[in-house]
């Protein structure tokens, strides 16, 4: 598992090291139930502050992708009643989007163009 910070971002360290871990989760590159990092392992490998992971720790479980054990550390929730929710939401954002283009004359060909360059752009295949 990598998570590599960007000191050039302007947002705070735990939301990068939240954002990245959310990814992992939705991506199931850490599916239900594996094990994270302690908190204090993952400071040290990252160079930051323990408060730091406990936060972004804290708030993935309290968007439910994580819970802790007491004395065990923390783990990947089972994730999927989030995710489909996520992607239905996902899924009426882009419809509007999509009725928004064709109301202002952007073509099929067109809007197809542009989300193969966003998945060439990301890598996301």
């Amino acid at each position: 598992m990598i998570i590599i910070l960007d000191h050039q971002d302007r947002r705070p360290i735990y939301e990068q090291v939240t954002e990245r871990f959310r990814i992992l989760i939705y991506q199931e590159a850490l599916p239900s139930g594996s094990r994270l990092p302690s908190v204090r392992q993952l400071a040290m490998d990252l160079s930051i502050n323990p408060n730091t992971i406990q936060r972004a720790y804290a708030e993935l479980e309290q968007e439910g992708l994580i819970y802790s054990i007491k004395g065990k550390g923390n783990f990947v929730a089972d994730t999927r009643s989030i995710q489909e929710k996520k992607r239905g939401d996902y899924r009426k954002e882009l419809i509007q989007t999509v009725h928004k283009g064709q109301e202002i004359g952007i073509s099929r060909e067109e809007l197809v163009t542009v989300v193969d360059q966003c998945y060439e752009e990301g890598n996301h295949d």
